[in-house]
């Protein structure tokens, strides 16, 4: 299976069934999940991932498998895709998003993941503009999005319609966005 993208350290690709328990890991550890309402069980992640495997296929976005070059080990996700989050953002809205196992963190991967996609997404894709949001409390997340040059548009912070009322600290999400230069 042919890599979307390369980074001077990653590969971004479809996912394999070898990525299974690195998927299920992510998607159920406390500290990855921290601003999501809620940890998948091993069945929940299982059809996550069939989804983004699938999306990928079909259109050539969604959440690309994050693979170490030297040693071929996944370690999380990062990806283009469509928030669906009509009226809030228009339909046509393509947002970068992420997410690393824990043992990963702190090492520029994201950065350097989302950097790749944003210039992938101008470059080949002929998108115009690519957003990113997050919890306002994230701040892992929102320092990367100002590391990759991405401008925070308070005027369109908004409230996760998707985030239940039982999880309203999680609710407020920070938007950000990049225009192609």
């Amino acid at each position: 299976m042919a890599p979307i993208l390369e980074t001077p350290r990653l590969i971004l690709r479809n996912w394999r069934e070898s990525d299974r328990d690195l998927f299920r890991e992510i998607n159920r550890d406390p500290k990855v999940m921290e601003f999501f309402p809620f940890r998948r069980t091993p069945q929940e992640a299982d059809a996550m991932m069939e989804r983004m495997r699938a999306m990928i296929d079909e259109t050539g976005f969604g959440c690309y498998a994050v693979e170490l070059k030297q040693s071929a080990e996944p370690i999380g996700f990062c990806g283009l895709s469509k928030p669906g989050l009509y009226p809030i953002l228009p339909e046509a809205t393509v947002e970068v998003g992420w997410r690393l196992a824990t043992r990963f963190w702190g090492q520029g991967y994201v950065t350097e993941a989302a950097r790749a996609l944003i210039d992938f997404g101008f470059a080949t894709k002929g998108l115009s503009e690519i957003v990113s949001f997050a919890v306002e409390a994230n701040r892992r997340s929102t320092a990367v999005m100002q590391r990759i040059g991405m401008r925070r548009d308070a005027d369109g912070d908004f409230d996760h319609p998707r985030v239940p009322d039982t999880h309203p600290h999680l609710k407020r999400h920070v938007l950000y966005r990049i225009g192609r230069p």
